[in-house]
C-alpha cells in the first residue's frame, strides 16, 4: 500500500473509532442482538464462543440441530473431521506428516552435527541449514493450525488444542524443540482435550517438548533442578494459591529425577535399559523420553503431607493422580476454562459449580464445559469477550474463505506474529493472557486494524491468481454472511459501510468493527 493510502486509512480509523463512540450505545457494541430473533441471534452469538468463529455453514448447522445436539456433537466429536481436500492435500505434504518425531530429530541432529566439521565455511553453511529445517517444521505445524482452525468441522476441539497447548506452553525456540512441537501439539495435547485431565497432563509430563523446555532433563539425583517442578504445580495444575510449599517443589522435583529426552543413537530405543520388573510409562509407541533409573533419587519422599508409596517411575504416575484429583487443581482448571469461555472475571458459583464438576467426574473436560454452556451466566456473557489475536485471525479467515479453501496459510502465521501472539511462540511457561486488557492497547489495535486492511485486500496473497492474474478476496458484502450478521451491527457500523468505495474496502470497515472484535 502506498504512503498516501496508508495515511488515509489511518484516518479513516481514527475517524470510524470516534463516529463509534458518539453514534453506538454500549448496548449497541455489545450484548444481545436487537434486531434478530432471539433463537437465531442465540445461535450466531453461541458459535462465536464455541467455535474459532461463525460462518454461514455453521450457522445452517446449529439451526437444523438445535443448541442442545450441537453442543453435544461438539463435546464428542468424531476421531477424525474432514477438511477441505486443498486443506488435506497440503499437510499430507508436510515433513511433519510424512516423518515421526524420532526420525524428524535425528535429521536435526545430523545436521547439527555437520555444524562442527570441515571448514569455517562449511561449518556455517551447516548451521545456517539446521536453522533452516528447525523452522521449517514450526512454521509446518503452525499452518497445519490454522487449516485445521479454519475448515475443521470440530471446532471446540480445535479451540481447545489452543487453549490446551498455552495452557501446557512450550517455548519452541529453545535447543530443537521445533522438531518436536508438531508432535507435542497433535500427540501429547490434541487426543486430550476433551477427555480426563489426568490423560492430558500425562501425556505433557511424557513429552519430549517439554521435558526440554523446563530443564527436566537435567533434573538428576545429587543435583535437582525444581524448574519444571514448580511450574507443574503453579501453572498446570494447583494454582499459584494451591496450598504447596517450597518443600512440595524440591521433593516434586527429587521425583521427577531421571526422567529426560534421549537424543542420540539410541534415541526411541531406551525402554530396553528400564529395569526387568518396572515397566515404564510412556504414552507413545515412538518417543524420544526415557527414564533412568541411575540418575533417579530413590530415597524416601513426602509431597503435600503424604509419603509417596511407589518406587522408580511410578512415583511419577502416582504424583500426577494426586494433584490432577487435587480440589485446588479442579478449581484453578476450572476457572481457567471459566476465563477463557466465559468471562475475564467469571463468577465464583460458575466455577465452584464447574470445579465441583471435575471432582465427580474425575476430570473429565467435556463434562465439566457442560457444566459451564448450561450456566446462566454463560448465556448472559455472549457476544462480551473480547477476542484475542489468534481468535480475530482465524474468525477473520472463517468467513473470508470459508468456500474457498486456502492455498497457503503463511500469511495468516504472520499476521499472528505482528499482533504479538504467534504459535508457540511465547517464551515465558504461563502462557499467553486471556483477558482483554492484554489485547486491546491502542499500539494493539492500530496492529490489528493494519490487519483488517491486509485480510480484507489483495495485498497478501491467500489463494492462487486467476487466468486474469488476479488473486481476488472474497466479497463479505455479497456473501450469505453480510445477511445473517448484519442485523447485529450497531447503526453506527452500518453507515460507515454504506461509505466505502469498494468491496476489498467494505471487508476492512467489518472486520475493524466492534461487533467483529467480540465474541
Amino acid at each position: 500500500m502506498e504512503r498516501t493510502e496508508m495515511r488515509t486509512f489511518k484516518v479513516f480509523v481514527v475517524v470510524f473509532l470516534l463516529w463509534l463512540l458518539e453514534a453506538c450505545t454500549p448496548a449497541q457494541l455489545g450484548g444481545k442482538a436487537p434486531n434478530l430473533p432471539e433463537t437465531q441471534a442465540g445461535n450466531l452469538q453461541l458459535l462465536n464462543r464455541v467455535t474459532w468463529g461463525a460462518n454461514a455453514g455453521s450457522l445452517d448447522e446449529i439451526d437444523k440441530l438445535g443448541r442442545k445436539k450441537y453442543l453435544e456433537i461438539q463435546l464428542h466429536p468424531k476421531e477424525t473431521s474432514r477438511l477441505p481436500a486443498a486443506a488435506t492435500a497440503q499437510i499430507a505434504a508436510m515433513q511433519i506428516s510424512q516423518k515421526n518425531m524420532v526420525e524428524l530429530v535425528e535429521d536435526a541432529e545430523h545436521l547439527r552435527k555437520q555444524g562442527d566439521l570441515g571448514s569455517e565455511e562449511n561449518k556455517q553453511a551447516a548451521r545456517k541449514e539446521y536453522q533452516r529445517f528447525l523452522n521449517s517444521l514450526s512454521q509446518e505445524s503452525a499452518q497445519r493450525f490454522m487449516l485445521r482452525a479454519v475448515y475443521s468441522p470440530n471446532q471446540l476441539q480445535e479451540q481447545l488444542t489452543w487453549f490446551w497447548l498455552n495452557h501446557f506452553s512450550v517455548h519452541d525456540r529453545k535447543n530443537n524443540i521445533r522438531a518436536m512441537i508438531g508432535d507435542y501439539e497433535d500427540q501429547a495435547i490434541r487426543p486430550h482435550v476433551l477427555g480426563r485431565f489426568r490423560d492430558l497432563l500425562g501425556a505433557t509430563v511424557h513429552h519430549p517438548a517439554m521435558l526440554a523446555y523446563l530443564d527436566n532433563e537435567k533434573n538428576v539425583a545429587g543435583h535437582i533442578n525444581e524448574n519444571y517442578a514448580r511450574e507443574l504445580m503453579e501453572l498446570h495444575t494447583l494454582g499459584i494459591d494451591g496450598g504447596y510449599s517450597q518443600h512440595d517443589v524440591q521433593e516434586l522435583a527429587r521425583i521427577l529425577t531421571g526422567l529426560g529426552v534421549e537424543r542420540g543413537d539410541r534415541a526411541g530405543k531406551a525402554s530396553s535399559s528400564i529395569h526387568k520388573n518396572r515397566k515404564m510409562v510412556i504414552e507413545y509407541e515412538k518417543n524420544l523420553v526415557v527414564f533412568n533409573d541411575r540418575k533417579h533419587d530413590s530415597g524416601s519422599k513426602m509431597f503435600l503431607g503424604e509419603k509417596i508409596k511407589s518406587q522408580g517411575v511410578d512415583e511419577i504416575n502416582e504424583v500426577l493422580d494426586r494433584l490432577s484429583r487435587n480440589p485446588a487443581t479442579a478449581h484453578f482448571i476450572s476457572r481457567k476454562l471459566a476465563t477463557y469461555f466465559m468471562a475475564d472475571e467469571p463468577s465464583a458459583a460458575t466455577v465452584d459449580a464447574m470445579a465441583q464438576t471435575f471432582l465427580t467426574h474425575d476430570g473429565d473436560i467435556s463434562t465439566v464445559l457442560r457444566t459451564l454452556f448450561n450456566s446462566s451466566e454463560f448465556n448472559d456473557s455472549l457476544n462480551k469477550k473480547f477476542k484475542d489475536p489468534v481468535h480475530y485471525v482465524v474468525s477473520s479467515l472463517r468467513v473470508l474463505y470459508e468456500n474457498t479453501p486456502i492455498i497457503t496459510t503463511s500469511p495468516a502465521v504472520g499476521w499472528l506474529d505482528k499482533l504479538g501472539e504467534p504459535l508457540y511462540g511465547h517464551q515465558t511457561p504461563d502462557g499467553y493472557p486471556l483477558t482483554q486488557s492484554n489485547w486491546n492497547s491502542p499500539g494493539q489495535m492500530t496492529a490489528r486494524f493494519d490487519v483488517a486492511r491486509i485480510m480484507g485486500t489483495t495485498t497478501m496473497v491467500l489463494l492462487p491468481m486467476d487466468a486474469a492474474g488476479k488473486n481476488n478476496v472474497p466479497e463479505l458484502k455479497e456473501s450469505n454472511y453480510r445477511s445473517l450478521f448484519q442485523a447485529q451491527l450497531s447503526a453506527g457500523v452500518q453507515q460507515a459501510l454504506t461509505q466505502a468505495k469498494s468491496p476489498q474496502e467494505w471487508n476492512t470497515f467489518f472486520l475493524s468493527s466492534p461487533e467483529f472484535m467480540n465474541r
